[in-house]
Formats: structure tokens, sequence, C-alpha cells
């Protein structure tokens, strides 16, 4: 079923495959996906041939900065006839939901998302109400136009498993790609390959892929490394830990194992830390990059040999 979710997506999604893997790999560990790209990569389409590969609702809200919170969340309104208030559920009650250009909107409508995400319900008017199974933010900004745009805090970057870059296609795959679009395949809805009861149960069986303490203690020292850079303002948290072995089980799974090896840790290691380490000016100056310095902490961290 992997495997047909796998090709499904790169099917109308062409030339990406390591970056649809990303996305399997956080819709398996139950993480979000913050998507930051110059327009017309192909992000929106991403997000669409997900949902429906999977079968499931998406729903997409374009982000302004008039955008309410309770445009996200859903508001009570009183309904005259019965005498009572009525809960009309927002955007956020879909399965998938891509929150497009998430940096236009003002910081209180970017943090209606924060329970959502981190606890899979909202809470409107005291009353709480829970989300789809399975639930996932795919958000979008774009990370050459600042005019207009509100940055996301770091408390709001860290609750994004990973950070993707979907970047140009090969002369190849944009030959097909426009071929396809002149064509008009990929217009209609695909074909959904499993429905999001597999997916579900799909994600109890990541939950049973074994991660040894080992393995764990690798990753824990490569988060504490990142403490002691001198380049970063801060070191990653411990969700970012947490969420780094998620993923890591997540993509052993796709990798047909029910272990999970260093490999898998190096593999998902660099999307799931970047976004949550900030470079000093100093490092700036110098020049320094983000991802290569992480990959300089994963060769310094003791590879556990078992």
């Amino acid at each position: 079923m992997v495997e047909k979710l796998r090709s499904r997506i790169n099917e109308y999604f062409i030339g990406k495959e390591d970056v649809v893997e990303d996305v399997l790999t956080c819709l398996l560990a139950g993480g979000h996906v913050l998507l930051e790209d110059v327009p017309g990569v192909g992000k929106t389409t991403l997000a669409r041939m997900l949902a429906e590969a999977v079968g499931a609702d998406f729903g997409r809200i374009q982000f302004t900065p008039d955008t309410l919170p309770t445009d996200v969340t859903g508001v009570s309104v009183y309904n005259m006839k019965t005498g009572e208030f009525e809960y009309r559920p927002g955007s956020v009650m879909h399965s998938f939901l891509l929150a497009d250009e998430i940096n236009r909107t003002s910081p209180k409508t970017q943090s209606s998302l924060l329970e959502a995400m981190a606890e899979g319900q909202v809470t409107v008017d005291g009353m709480v109400y829970r989300l789809p199974d399975p639930f996932m933010v795919i958000a979008t900004q774009n990370p050459v136009e600042f005019l207009g745009t509100y940055p996301l805090p770091e408390a709001q970057l860290d609750r994004f498993m990973m950070r993707l870059s979907i970047g140009y296609p090969t002369k190849e795959s944009e030959v097909a790609l426009t071929r396809n679009n002149l064509d008009n395949k990929g217009q209609d809805p695909a074909d959904p390959v499993c429905s999001a009861s597999d997916v579900i149960s799909m994600k109890k069986d990541v939950e049973k892929v074994h991660i040894s303490d080992k393995v764990l203690e690798y990753i824990q020292e490569i988060s504490m490394l990142t403490r002691s850079v001198e380049s970063f303002v801060a070191g990653t948290s411990p969700r970012a830990t947490i969420f780094l072995a998620k993923a890591a089980r997540a993509r052993a799974y796709l990798n047909g194992r029910d272990f999970v090896k260093p490999d898998d840790v190096k593999a998902v290691c660099v999307n799931t830390f970047h976004h949550r380490l900030n470079l000093t000016s100093e490092a700036r100056i110098r020049r320094e990059n983000t991802d290569t310095l992480i990959n300089t902490l994963m060769l310094k961290a003791r590879v556990p040999m078992e």
C-alpha cells in the first residue's frame, strides 16, 4: 500500500521523489509540513495529490492579512429558531489542510493553528471539537517576497516536523509535467489507492517499529551537539529530538523495515532540524550554512555499531 501511495503521487508530481518521500514520512509519523519555495513549483499540487491518493477530504485556506482566526477554527452562530448557538466548522475541519501563504496573515491568525497542530483539536467558545483522523497541515510560504508578510515565530516553526524546499525540476521532468498539463492530465481528481482508515492503520504499524536505546542515544547526542555550537543562536529543543525519532521510525517503515537504523536518522535529520536552528549574525557574516553544520554534527556524533 505504501508503494501504491508513493507511485500514485509521483505519477502526477513528477521528478521530486525525495520530496514525496519526506511528505509521506511526516504523514505516517503524525507530523506537519512547511513547504517553503518560490511560486509555481507545485506546492499546492503536492498537497492536493496527497489528499486525493489517500481518498480523504481536502481543505484549503488562502491566508491574507484580513483572515480571521475564526476562519480557521470555526465560529459559534446563534440560531434564532432553536435559541441555541451552533458550531460552524472552519477550514481546519479537514483531514488535509493546505494553509497557503501562511506568512501573509497576522500572528493572531497564525497562532489559531497551534492547538490543532499540537493536540488535534480546536476550542471555540469554551467547547472542544476534535479534528478528523488523520489530520495533517501542509503550509506554504514564499521565501523570496517579504513585503506584507509576517514571519512565523520560532515557537510555531517548531510545530512543523519538517520544512521542505521543492526546488526547480530537471529538464526532462519539466518537459513531462508541461506535456501532462497540456493534455489536461491531473486536472481531474486522481483515483485513491487507499483510505483514511488505511493511513490510520499504517500509522499504528509505524508505532510498532523498533527503535533501540542506542539509536535514541545517537539522536539525543546530535541534538545535544546543536546546543554547543556557537554559530547557532540556540540548539534544538526536546520536541525536535522526539520529532527526529518519530521521523526516523516512519522512514524505516517506508523502507520496509521494522527497526530503525542510524541511516534512517541521517536521512531525515537535516529537514527535521534546519528550520529550528537560527544562525548568529557573526555566522551569517562568515557565510556559514545551517545544513552543512548539521551534517558536520552528524559526523561528530558516535554512530551505534550494534
